[in-house]
């Protein structure tokens, strides 16, 4: 049994070119959202297991790098083309030589798959739901339906998601949803990334479903809204080498920490230490632990005192009929 469920969908095949004092380097990884916030948690000493789809001959390769790092992997195999990326990084930048979400997951391999993911969370203390490779890869309200059978008092159920898969778990009922301030302004949700704007969008997801609100900001303190208030996360900031995976990094500290019975707010520090720490190198959802826990200690946290004209703060989930009432109290 794992500590932790993850939902990775379609995990990706990285092939990444880089600059060697002899010629070129090219490296060979599994990648994606869900990858990237095993491997942090592998590195902070979590046992996963990850639930995906490998399709054909990419996913047969994928199967060993994931098993190689220690993750367990749970696969609904199929035919067809995998997720994959080549990327040319000889020059100090990304460039992109292909890109391949992959074929759509079929409506027998969504069963599989879905099956999978309950029978494994069903026995791990935390599941977290991470996106996959393509928008058109699987339905959103397989999310919703997912939240809402794997909700569990001892089981918090965590979603890294936006769009219309942020809007289907919230409605199942999320109890942690992690979201950045880019997410949220391209769903229109907010126009820019002051607190008020962010702090009266995550109450509206909070009276939506959603239990508690974690908003990550680029490299300004992270918010988090939940029924006790609102609090500001910060950490030094760091010359940043590498900004992709630094927000799966900090869902995956947040997530190990909360197996370990930590409250979210205290889970919020190794998730802000485990984020930061990644910027600063080349491989995705990677840091030493020590270094991490090293960084915890500088973590700064400071509640937010806002104006119910600013934020309305909420003191818990809104039933469908309270929803009701506030819809009636805006029209009159």
């Amino acid at each position: 049994m794992s500590d932790v469920t993850i939902l990775a969908p379609s995990p990706t095949l990285t092939v990444t070119v880089e600059d060697h004092p002899q010629g070129s380097e090219i490296h060979v990884h599994a990648g994606g959202q869900g990858v990237w916030q095993a491997r942090m948690l592998r590195r902070l000493d979590v046992p996963v297991t990850m639930c995906c789809v490998l399709s054909g001959e990419i996913g047969r390769m994928l199967q060993h790098l994931l098993e190689d790092e220690g993750i367990t992997v749970v696969a609904v195999e199929r035919e067809g083309r995998g997720s994959a990326y080549v990327h040319d990084r000889r020059q100090g930048k990304r460039i992109v030589i292909a890109e391949e979400e992959g074929d759509p997951i079929d409506r027998h391999a969504r069963d599989d798959l879905y099956g999978a993911v309950l029978h494994t969370g069903a026995e791990s203390k935390a599941v977290l739901l991470s996106g996959p490779a393509g928008d058109s890869t699987v339905p959103a309200d397989l999310y919703r339906r997912l939240t809402l059978d794997l909700r569990n008092e001892e089981r918090p159920v965590i979603a890294d998601l936006a769009g219309d898969r942020m809007r289907a778990v919230v409605e199942g009922g999320i109890d942690v949803l992690k979201v950045s301030h880019e997410e949220l302004r391209s769903d229109g949700l907010v126009s820019d990334a002051s607190v008020p704007d962010l702090a009266r969008a995550m109450r509206r997801l909070r009276e939506q479903g959603a239990g508690a609100v974690i908003v990550t900001r680029s490299s300004e303190p992270l918010l988090l809204l939940d029924e006790h208030g609102l609090i500001e996360v910060s950490l030094p900031r760091f010359e940043e080498n590498e900004a992709r995976g630094a927000g799966d990094s900090l869902t995956a500290g947040v997530v190990a920490a909360l197996t370990r019975s930590e409250t979210l707010r205290d889970a919020l520090s190794l998730g802000a230490a485990a984020g930061a720490l990644n910027v600063t190198r080349h491989g995705l959802g990677t840091g030493d632990p020590d270094a991490i826990a090293g960084l915890r200690e500088s973590v700064q946290v400071r509640e937010i005192a806002l104006s119910d004209a600013d934020a309305g703060m909420p003191q818990g989930r809104v039933s469908p009929d309270g929803l009701a009432a506030l819809a009636e109290t805006e029209e009159s």
